[in-house]
């Protein structure tokens, strides 16, 4: 096949968007383009872009801009650009952007592809494709895969229901539609016949799973837990005050469920949460966490924070800090507030500085690395399990314990180990780096089963 065909895709933004990047792959490949990891030289480059906050927004227009460099210069052909900051922006964007060759919003992505195949064979064709009004909760197509052989994203539904005030998800993904139990557990099949030992479910709203067909997200966990080969199931994006009956039981006692919850809670002084239009009160924060590390020993709760919400105060500060010393949370992400044109956030009074609200984030971060530093401190001379994600040739094995999620967790440095990813290992830690991963060795019974 000639390299007239040679295409490029970069993909920016979370680990929903990359699922959407996986499936523009795929239908690229089945319309016969040959796809790069590298730019140079390729006859079109399909941005994915993501728009959540100001700085992934400026982060998509950055990329663009660069690309356009590039085609001017001659070094790619066409620029394609797709995903959600079009489904923001719609048309707008063509206005803003009229070097583009073709803008694509957010669909099953088998119009852009053939698109993208005629670009490159230099036909003429539209410049811009809408997507669906709303998008099908039905199975997916064939992915190409972008995440190492040992695990998987598998999205288990689109769009939310919630009407945070500050976030722009609806307005792009739309309402709540669960994908079917029979699809989810076919997909799962397929990324478990693919290599993947680690199924990570993700949604816009994962614990909101089923309720529009009657049914509720423990069923999904532990039908995909019991699947051959699934080494185990991690849950993502858990909305906190709808937490299903259930699903502790399996985090608990299912030996192929992760022990491990993220669950985004944003923050925990009532009068923010109440601006964020967040459901619940800090108490009933406070008393779901609790109710969650009691019924679940050993829970790893992962949690995402937004500071610097306009109206926040000093001391809600101080009490988002004294929630993650309480309740010893290390897995946590903190983000400075972005204030989004079209969120009910943008109308409010009371916006800080933005050097005031960096300065609160990192407090708050200092804070989570404070308490992950004594946490993974407190493993050094333990055995652990840890799967593979990566073979460091000359270095090791990178992998991670069931505590941490791909991407966003820390990660177990394994040296001298010549295992292979989605070998599970039991490792004996001897101690940590400056990111607080985990500096390992093999064991001498090294492989736990494969």
């Amino acid at each position: 096949m000639s390299d007239h065909r040679l295409v490029s895709l970069v993909h920016l933004g979370c680990a929903r968007n990359l699922i959407d990047s996986e499936l523009i792959l795929g239908r690229m490949a089945e319309e016969g383009l040959v796809v790069t990891d590298d730019p140079e030289g390729a006859r079109a480059v399909v941005v994915n872009t993501c728009s959540f906050i100001g700085p992934a927004r400026e982060e998509s227009l950055e990329v663009i801009h660069g690309l356009l460099e590039r085609k001017r210069r001659g070094e790619i052909g066409s620029v394609v650009v797709a995903g959600c900051l079009v489904q923001r922006y719609r048309r707008k964007l063509r206005e803003e952007l009229p070097e583009v060759d073709l803008f694509a919003e957010i669909s099953d992505y088998t119009q852009l592809a053939r698109s993208v195949r005629e670009l490159t064979d230099g036909q003429s064709i539209p410049d811009y494709l809408e997507g669906p009004v709303q998008r099908e909760a039905r199975r997916e197509g064939g992915r190409l895969l972008a995440t190492p052989a040992s695990y998987a994203f598998l999205r288990i539904s689109h769009g939310c229901d919630h009407q945070c005030s500050f976030c722009t998800i609806p307005s792009i993904r739309g309402p709540h539609r669960s994908k079917s139990l029979e699809d989810l557990l076919e997909e799962g099949r397929e990324l478990s016949t693919c290599g993947a030992r680690e199924l990570v479910l993700v949604a816009e709203d994962s614990t909101a799973w089923g309720r529009d067909a009657g049914r509720e997200l423990p069923e999904l966990v532990e039908a995909l837990a019991d699947l051959p080969d699934i080494l185990r199931v991690r849950v993502m994006y858990a909305y906190p005050n709808r937490l299903p009956e259930g699903l502790a039981p399996l985090l608990r006692d299912h030996p192929r469920v992760a022990t491990y919850l993220d669950m985004p809670i944003q923050h925990a002084a009532t009068p923010v949460l109440r601006a964020m239009r967040r459901h619940g009160s800090g108490e009933q924060v406070r008393a779901i966490v609790e109710g969650l590390l009691e019924e679940v020993p050993g829970l790893t709760l992962r949690t995402t924070l937004l500071v610097g919400f306009p109206g926040e105060r000093e001391e809600d500060v101080e009490e988002l800090c004294r929630f993650l010393r309480d309740y010893r949370l290390t897995r946590v992400g903190a983000f400075p507030y972005s204030d989004e044109e079209g969120t009910a956030s943008h109308e409010l009074s009371g916006r800080l500085p933005a050097e005031e609200v960096l300065a609160r984030t990192r407090a708050v971060l200092a804070v989570r690395d404070e308490l992950l530093r004594a946490a993974q401190a407190e493993l050094v001379g333990r055995e652990i399990d840890v799967l593979v994600d990566e073979a460091d040739r000359g270095h090791g094995a990178v992998a991670r314990a069931e505590t941490d999620a791909p991407e966003v967790d820390t990660l177990a440095l394994v040296a001298g180990s010549s295992a292979r990813p989605g070998d599970c290992l039991r490792v004996r830690v001897e101690g940590i780096d400056d990111e607080a991963n985990l500096l390992c060795e093999p064991c001498v019974t090294a492989m736990v089963d494969r």
